[in-house]
């Protein structure tokens, strides 16, 4: 099965969320346009903490206290990565390397964890490595789902 279909297909909520956090985040990023993901976030009262790679929240950060702030830096991130000469199709590899199986919904909010566990191959050799996880904090209003935060950038050790 193609790593870009929805693992939801009967699941309103979870489909919606997964196609919100996966595909529009994946494909906007790509495609290096924000247009794309910015409909998915909760302007008024978002935060987003960078974990910085660690499970203490002692060490964390508020470095996007605004949707802005956390745009500017995805589109830092999406204009390096095109950048970036890979070996193999980015989008191809993003989706292979995201699995967003953990959506938890409780009536209007929902929690998303969201891992990267792949590489992707780099054109002359070697590879990229993809390795962390982030959990999304949702809230439904009228009737779509919308960002309002996330922990990011969290360890992620499988198994």
């Amino acid at each position: 099965m193609p790593f870009d279909v929805n693992p939801f297909p009967l699941d309103t909520d979870r489909h919606a969320i997964w196609e919100m956090l996966v595909r529009k985040d994946v494909d906007g990023f790509v495609a290096q346009d924000w247009t794309v993901f910015a409909p998915s976030f909760k302007f008024d009262g978002f935060c987003g903490l960078d974990a910085r790679g660690s499970l203490d929240p002692a060490a964390w950060q508020v470095s996007f206290p605004t949707v802005e702030a956390y745009r500017d830096a995805w589109l830092g991130d999406a204009q390096r990565s095109a950048s970036t000469r890979y070996a193999e199709d980015r989008r191809d590899a993003l989706y292979r390397a995201s699995n967003m199986l953990d959506i938890r919904v409780e009536g209007q909010t929902a929690t998303a964890r969201k891992t990267f566990n792949d590489k992707i191959a780099l054109e002359e050799g070697g590879s990229q490595i993809l390795n962390w996880q982030s959990v999304f904090f949702c809230t439904k209003e009228k009737g779509a789902w919308k960002i309002s935060g996330f922990v990011g950038f969290l360890p992620f050790a499988p198994g």
